[in-house]
């Protein structure tokens, strides 16, 4: 199957944040494609890849940089499909300024933001994104919604049995 999702990051460095989200996607049946370009090393390869993922039977866009952060932007500037930005803990400042660069989009190139190394809240928010229109899909995030509800009250009561038993 052709992939509908499309996980890039500006770095090769960024992988285990992506691999989050790559692992979501795949219990969820996803198909997706993974790529590592820079906004700012490969900004014509960028720009290419944007303007013609709609043409490729992309979706939902999953966009992940540390430090200066612009791939998400730079990604948004080039292409109408949706564009989920990860900031990316870096060197300095714990992935605050990855946050700053990624949220602080000028109006009219959104880029929703989800929170620093953010991968599976990035791969749930695309799938929900697909799920208004895959009733398939909009099952299983209700099956895990269901699930992770179900762990929160086993530990508490796991909890309460100890501290009350």
């Amino acid at each position: 199957m052709s992939p509908i999702v499309s996980i890039i990051m500006g770095s090769t460095s960024d992988l285990p944040v992506m691999e989050k989200a790559a692992q979501l996607l795949n219990d969820l049946h996803v198909p997706f494609e993974m790529n590592a370009l820079s906004a700012h090393r490969t900004p014509e390869a960028v720009e290419e890849f944007a303007k013609n993922a709609r043409s490729r039977g992309i979706k939902v866009i999953i966009a992940a940089a540390g430090m200066a952060a612009h791939l998400a932007g730079a990604i948004a500037a080039n292409t109408t499909l949706p564009v989920i930005g990860i900031p990316c803990k870096g060197p300095c400042l714990d992935g605050i300024d990855a946050l700053l660069s990624t949220v602080m989009m000028p109006s009219g190139i959104p880029v929703a933001t989800v929170a620093v190394n953010g991968g599976v809240n990035a791969a749930l928010l695309s799938a929900q994104i697909l799920a208004v229109e895959d009733a398939e899909l909009a099952a299983k995030l209700d099956a895990r919604r269901a699930a992770d509800a179900a762990k929160v009250l086993e530990k508490d009561a796991a909890l309460q049995a100890e501290l009350n038993g």
